[in-house]
């Protein structure tokens, strides 16, 4: 096929040999079918921020840092230059992330590198060599689909002991090869620790794959993962081998509303207490 202009600089640098074909167009990215050697991989040629349709991405976007305090303050300020360098750092922060999650030995695409905006990485296949499909395209037998949640919820844990939380997943997000699901799309993933979005992500990510792993195991529906995994990270409980039950039991006593008013009144207090203070020493 005609080689698209975004990935005419890896030919010309010779990281891709050949492109072969276009696998699928979606909201942030473009992804081709490349030769590099004797490899066939993935070029994922990420969308212009003006073309791309992915929603509420300030939020996704909280509590990340850039180290360079030149580009972070650009960034705050919205100049050109700081469109620019945040459209980079959002490219690359799904190479970051699959580098991160590869080592946490969480099943994602092995990540080559992203250049000019361009993510390189494997071509997940199936047990024929062919191109993986995606969940949504594959028939489940009830228990596949018990064991492909269990890996799925598995993998979700190891994704927050490494920081991070997908903030995107679906049965679209995910391929299925001959041993089980594959996590893919994450130039979104947030850090957990820093961003206040990370618990109702989290809980969206666990609810949309139970959700869909329980149209052909319905026992999973009422199953509670996505409370026992917060609960246990919230407590410094969570490793990366937890051995889920999908159980939750939530307190059970009610609000002392009483003490906390009387925290309230005393933080008021001793406010107005400061600010006397403050009053009295601008008198002296």
């Amino acid at each position: 096929m005609k080689i698209p202009k975004r990935l005419q600089p890896l030919v010309d640098d010779g990281l891709v040999d050949q492109v072969i074909s276009q696998l699928m167009s979606g909201k942030e990215a473009t992804v081709y079918m490349v030769q590099c050697g004797q490899e066939i991989r993935c070029a994922k040629v990420y969308k212009e921020a003006n073309q791309r349709s992915f929603k509420k991405a300030a939020q996704y976007q909280e509590g990340r840092k850039s180290r360079n305090s030149r580009r972070a303050r650009a960034m705050e300020k919205g100049s050109k230059y700081g469109r620019d360098q945040q459209e980079s750092a959002w490219q690359h922060a799904e190479v970051d992330a699959l580098f991160t999650l590869a080592d946490a030995n969480v099943r994602v695409p092995t990540p080559y590198g992203c250049f000019d905006g361009v993510l390189l990485m494997e071509l997940i296949t199936d047990a024929n060599g062919d191109v993986a499909p995606r969940l949504n395209d594959v028939e489940l037998s009830q228990a596949q689909a018990i064991r492909d949640h269990a890996t799925v919820m598995q993998d979700i844990v190891r994704m927050l002991c490494a920081g991070l939380v997908h903030g995107d997943l679906s049965e679209f997000n995910v391929l299925v090869d001959d041993q089980g699901p594959v996590i893919i799309d994450l130039p979104q993933a947030v850090n957990a620790a820093a961003n206040n979005n990370a618990k109702a992500m989290l809980q969206r990510d666990v609810n949309n794959m139970t959700q869909y792993y329980g149209q052909f195991a319905p026992v999973l529906l009422a199953s509670q993962y996505a409370e026992e995994i917060w609960s246990l990270y919230e407590k410094g409980k969570l490793v990366a081998d937890t051995q889920l039950t999908g159980h939750f039991d939530a307190p059970t006593h009610s609000a002392d509303v009483d003490s906390v008013l009387d925290e309230i009144r005393a933080a008021f207090d001793e406010e107005q207490e400061r600010l006397e203070r403050i009053r009295d020493a601008a008198e002296i």
